[in-house]
Order: structure tokens, then C-alpha cells, then sequence
């Protein structure tokens, strides 16, 4: 198993692209997940290499079984998708709520059940979280309580799941990603120790490293330049 599949939900796009673009370059066979079946298979093809790509939506969990039906065993697993939203109490919508929790909750769980049997002892996970759950602000009470959730989430797979190991990334802003390039962002520089933002490539690495590392396990790692530190 040392050189299986290594499956990516979310891989479409910003640091999943990036993260199977890593493990492509290495030579692994390579699964990226999005939606929209359609984008996947073309970011597929644009990676090259053993990629392949499956459409499914963690929202709607029911459809994920039998999306990844024809999936074969899998090495590593990552849980990198994400839906960012700005969902203030006062106007709150219950919809878009549920659909957060349930991808990050409901759905990164309905993907590990339904693979456990195509892992081995020496399979790992990484969730995706975020800071969010230490720094809230207004309109992030999904945001923060879901990624509060993931920070759990991993200590209860570990538990349940051993020796299959378990862990969770938070970032801080990246950056350089698609959804922060450009932004203003001197005030955040200001209070970062290191003056400078985390990048994709920061955030590949970090991943890499929970997933290879056999003895690091339970683990909420942070990837943010010490931002909270100020």
C-alpha cells in the first residue's frame, strides 16, 4: 500500500489541486473528487499522470457510496473540501447552515465509512479544518463550529478506527490562494510574527507530512505564519 491511491475530495481547485498535483509529480495514482463531475475529469486531464476524477457532493450524502463504488484501495485520503460561508445570526439562513455542516460533518464521515474497507492499518487521513474556530467573526458561527467539529472529529476516527491514523490541518490565510490573492491583507502582515502570509505550498507540505508521518496521529496541526500569536 505504500504506493496507492491517493484519494482527494475537494482536488479541484486552490491547495486540493495543489496537493494532487504533489503526489502526481511523485508518480502516484491519484484521485481528485469536485461537484461537478464535468470540471474534475478536465482538471484530471490538465494534472496528466495516473489521475483520474469522480463527481459527487458532500451535502448530499446519500449520493457518496455509490459515487466511489468503483474505487479501488486507498493509501491516503484527503478531506480538503470546503464552502466558505458568511452567515450572520441576525440574518440567518438555515440552508445554507445545513448544507456547511453537513459536508464537513455528515459528508467527510459517509467518505471515510464508505472506504474503510478499501484501507489497510497503514492508511491516513487528513481533514481539513480552519482558523475560524479560533477566531471567530461575524457571520462565521458555521464556519467556526464545524471546523471546532473537525478538530474532534479526528480524535474520535483515531480511537474508533485504529491503527488507520487520523489527522486534521487548519490554515490560516493563504495567501497566495485563489480566494485571498489580491486582497489587502497589510493588517494581517502586521500581526503575524514572521511577516509573511502561509502559502499553498506551505499548506502542501504540512499535508504531506500528516499523511506520511507513521507516528504522528490525532494531531490538529496549524499553518499560519504564528498568526494568532499577536
Amino acid at each position: 500500500m505504500a504506493d496507492g491511491t491517493v484519494l482527494i475530495v475537494g482536488g479541484t481547485g486552490g491547495i486540493g489541486r495543489e496537493l494532487a498535483a504533489h503526489y502526481v509529480d511523485s508518480g502516484r495514482e491519484v484521485i481528485i473528487t469536485g461537484r461537478d463531475k464535468a470540471r474534475a475529469q478536465e482538471i484530471a486531464s490538465e494534472l496528466g499522470g495516473k489521475t483520474s476524477a469522480i463527481g459527487f457532493d458532500l451535502a448530499a450524502p446519500e449520493t457518496i457510496a455509490a459515487a466511489l463504488r468503483d474505487v479501488g484501495q486507498v493509501d491516503k485520503l484527503v478531506l480538503s473540501a470546503i464552502a466558505r460561508d458568511n452567515n450572520p445570526v441576525r440574518e440567518y439562513d438555515i440552508g445554507s447552515a445545513v448544507t456547511l455542516a453537513t459536508m464537513k460533518v455528515v459528508g467527510y464521515t459517509e467518505v471515510i465509512h464508505t472506504l474503510l474497507g478499501r484501507m489497510s492499518d497503514d492508511s491516513s487521513v487528513v481533514l481539513f479544518g480552519g482558523r475560524a474556530k479560533d477566531r471567530p467573526y461575524p457571520g462565521s458561527t458555521t464556519v467556526t463550529a464545524v471546523n471546532g467539529a473537525v478538530a474532534t472529529m479526528i480524535t474520535a476516527f483515531a480511537v474508533e478506527l485504529a491503527p488507520i491514523r487520523f489527522n486534521a490541518i487548519h490554515p490560516g490565510i493563504v495567501g497566495d490562494s485563489p480566494f485571498w490573492e489580491g486582497k489587502p491583507l497589510e493588517t494581517v502582515l502586521e500581526r503575524t510574527p514572521t511577516k509573511r502570509l502561509a502559502t499553498m505550498e506551505d499548506v502542501v507540505e504540512a499535508t504531506v507530512f500528516l499523511l506520511e508521518n507513521r507516528s504522528v496521529n490525532g494531531i490538529n496541526l496549524y499553518v499560519d505564519s504564528g498568526w494568532l500569536m499577536m
